[in-house]
């Protein structure tokens, strides 16, 4: 009887053991994916590394530790990480996609192929996988079956003029030029408003030197993509060939303005510069090109040339020399640094030179004359060019698809997106461009009065943890737990994104004391937020865990008047919610109680925008943009150009 009880006994330890332990790995995970959420991936690679260690049976914990090694670029360890999911559970269509991804990054675009076909088996709606997929069979010049995949993709989504604009590179790789017109034509007849068919038809244009006709096509172009440089830099081109050099010269500006690091732009702006006699500038521009290349012997020459014209003469020789030496038979070079020498009174070092050219001349057989290009290729150093505007050496046609094929996930435009939530933490960045601080002396108090180890800031964006700071908060819990310091064990658990105890933590404090601090309300709306918003959870529960939080952000809203940060969040919740009045008038409130914050006219001119209402949308965002949030003036300039369409 006792060997059956202890036999009972052992077997509902190991069920509870089991239990808790699957309990706690499932935990863990959530934490790893919440550091995931908020880009922590270090943080993030930690946690799944403990799930792994405890159940390396687990497909999961691989997944995303290879996403997290994705986001740190580390495409080899994603791809294995990604295998070792697939071993453990192999009918799963994202990590099939997953390695797709890693395997276009590094070049293997046959592998890539077959990620991606076996995905599509799973889920052949995921346009994503299609397009990439394509991509990849042209990369392989497989065009035959890209052209077939893109047959597919039509049959699938019609009326989309994406697959058009893809179905044209495939005729330009094949070189069948006029069927790939035939169906920039198709996809601008699908969208008129398609900006990569635009561009795709500028370039067909410049081919056949329709140069005005180009522009044209740019102008179209730059109203729908207004932060691509190339697209600039193209229609600078265009206005060159048609002698319109100030416009050319703006182009340049403005392609500059968008990537200062445009090799092309400031070669070619400086180019343009000495022409209009514009001297000292465009030796800023090349000055920037050779800090890129300081081998570049052709933008030597040019800034010989002009140093020459400004005076340095010992300058301009230096930069002659150099390329005399690395080009022995460049006669004009020759020329130029007799002519140098002259002024300088070197009449012996001249007369060499001179000599020089002039035994050239004469063993040079006389040849046929031809119609020299007034452009070259970006690869293309024949020091004879020297005078000659550069375009790049592929004119991509800007697929919409092509950045995040290449796995850079950056979206370099303004979205129509409301700024975040404010926070409390104990850390923020800092905004230069900004006049509005966020202050309150609520919140000073309240970090007064539960004796923090830190103060409470309040702050609207996330601030990445390094290790150390992790170790800080991860060692202070314990602490916290034993001297009973409620609020400092909620921030604790908050910054290292364990939001189930602080959530837990949060709703016992409240319960046992009904008059507590408002702002406890306003740390359990915030834990809340981001616990909801860092698993995914389906549309009717994710309104339900919505509406809760706005009970706690209206709670906090009036029990304390001078407090704006609840209503701006609160406005925030509705926008969520989809219930735009409700945010207007939540902002509105915002704007009432703290008539300076910039990120509550921004986030209500995104609201009027939804809402249907552009022209107090633009409103709003100008003030927002005159309060230091340029971010603004992408969305004014959008949004401005579309109510000029209608």
């Amino acid at each position: 009887m006792v060997r059956r009880l202890l036999i009972v006994f052992l077997c509902l330890v190991s069920f509870c053991t089991a239990c808790f332990s699957q309990i706690n790995t499932e935990r863990v995970i959530l934490m790893g994916r919440n550091a995931l959420y908020y880009e922590d991936y270090v943080l993030a690679i930690q946690r799944f590394n403990s799930v792994i260690s405890a159940k390396p049976y687990l497909a999961e914990p691989f997944f995303y530790r290879g996403l997290a090694k994705f986001y740190l670029e580390d495409y080899a360890g994603a791809e294995a990480d990604c295998s070792l999911a697939l071993e453990r559970r192999p009918y799963t269509a994202q990590y099939y996609t997953l390695r797709g991804l890693c395997r276009v990054n590094m070049e293997m675009y046959e592998l890539a192929v077959k990620d991606y076909r076996a995905s599509l088996q799973q889920n052949p709606m995921e346009r994503n996988n299609w397009h990439n997929m394509v991509l990849c069979l042209m990369e392989l010049e497989q065009y035959g079956e890209a052209d077939s995949a893109l047959d597919s993709m039509m049959t699938l989504w019609p009326r989309e003029s994406s697959q058009c604009t893809m179905k044209a590179q495939v005729s330009l790789a094949q070189k069948d030029t006029a069927l790939a017109e035939v169906w920039v034509d198709s996809a601008l007849v699908l969208d008129a408003y398609d900006g990569n068919a635009w561009t795709m038809k500028s370039s067909m244009h410049a081919r056949r030197e329709e140069y005005r006709e180009a522009e044209a096509a740019l102008d179209k172009a730059i109203v729908q993509k207004p932060r691509i440089p190339l697209l600039y830099v193209n229609r600078a081109l265009s206005r060159f060939q048609q002698n319109n050099i100030r416009g050319a010269m703006s182009d340049y500006d403005q392609a500059i303005e968008i990537d200062a690091s445009n090799y092309v732009a400031h070669y070619n702006r400086g180019l343009l510069r000495a022409q209009v006699g514009d001297d000292n500038r465009a030796i800023d521009d090349f000055n920037f090109v050779l800090s890129i290349e300081p081998d570049n012997m052709i933008a030597l020459y040019n800034r010989a040339i002009l140093l020459d014209q400004t005076g340095d003469f010992r300058g301009a020789i230096r930069d002659i020399s150099t390329v005399i030496e690395e080009y022995p038979q460049f006669w004009a070079g020759y020329s130029q640094r007799a002519a140098i020498l002259r002024k300088i009174g070197d009449t012996y070092g001249a007369e060499r030179d001179e000599f020089k050219v002039l035994k050239a001349q004469m063993e040079a057989r006389t040849g046929t004359y031809k119609v020299q290009k007034t452009t070259r290729r970006k690869s293309e150093r024949k020091i004879e060019d020297y005078n000659k505007l550069v375009v790049d050496d592929e004119q991509t046609d800007m697929n919409g698809y092509s950045s995040e094929f290449r796995g850079r996930v950056q979206n370099r435009q303004t979205d129509l997106k409301c700024m975040p939530s404010y926070v409390l933490s104990f850390y923020a960045k800092e905004h230069p461009t900004r006049r509005f601080v966020p202050y309150s002396q609520n919140v000073d108090q309240f970090s007064r009065d539960n004796a923090l180890d830190q103060p409470l800031l309040l702050c609207n964006d996330h601030i990445t943890l390094d290790s150390t700071r992790i170790a800080l908060h991860q060692e202070r819990v314990l602490t916290d737990v034993v001297l009973g310091r409620t609020c400092q064990l909620v921030m604790d658990n908050y910054m290292v994104r364990d939001y189930e105890t602080a959530m837990s933590v949060l709703d016992s404090m409240i319960v046992s004391v009904p008059d507590a601090n408002p702002l406890y309300h306003f740390l359990r709306a915030q834990v809340r937020t981001s616990q909801v918003e860092a698993q995914p959870i389906n549309d009717n529960e994710l309104r339900l865990r919505y509406l809760e939080i706005l009970q706690d952000w209206k709670y906090c809203a009036r029990a304390l008047p001078d407090f704006p940060f609840a209503s701006y969040n609160m406005a925030n919740t509705h926008v969520k919610l989809k219930d735009y009045t409700s945010a207007i008038e939540a902002y509105a409130e915002a704007i009432r109680r703290e008539p300076t914050m910039p990120e509550a006219y921004f986030n209500r001119g995104v609201a009027y925008i939804l809402q249907g209402n552009v022209e107090s949308g633009l409103a709003d965002l100008s003030r927002a943009g005159e309060m230091g949030l340029y971010q603004a003036y992408s969305l004014i300039k959008k949004y401005s150009a579309k109510g000029k369409e209608k």
